[in-house]
């Protein structure tokens, strides 16, 4: 079928696909991760390991985010640019090409965590095409 063809076309015709396909994949996704900061004894952490720990990674959540864990003893990792320091165990920190986007202090139970978290997934992807 291609040999009648120029190869002239052929290349036009391969390159309108390739572009098509380019173009259809959308922005690059930018670095994101939920940064943890725990301390040992924290009821809170205690209670978040054992209701959301398991099923997170297998999240759309966990995998647009992956978890990072930090005691909150220890000094925060360079390569994050926290917004201010912690105060409070469980913080939640999304974390988006090095820099804080959002934060949870606290850990508001099953429901509502999976609730904030996702809309904080939701507003860094939206400032993320947007800008």
């Amino acid at each position: 079928m291609f040999g009648q063809l120029q190869p002239s076309v052929i290349f036009g015709f391969l390159c309108t696909i390739l572009s098509a396909l380019w173009l259809s994949a959308g922005p690059l996704r930018a670095d994101m991760s939920l940064v943890m900061v725990e301390e040992p004894g924290c009821i809170w952490c205690a209670r978040w390991n054992a209701d959301i720990a398991p099923i997170y990674p297998k999240t759309p959540e966990g995998r647009a985010a992956p978890l990072m864990r930090i005691d909150i003893r220890d000094n925060p990792p360079e390569t994050i640019e926290f917004a201010r320091s912690f105060q409070f165990t469980p913080t939640f920190v999304l974390v988006v090409d090095g820099q804080e986007s959002a934060r949870i202090e606290g850990y508001p139970g099953e429901d509502f965590f999976w609730g904030l978290l996702g809309r904080m997934i939701r507003d860094a992807t939206t400032t993320e095409t947007a800008g």
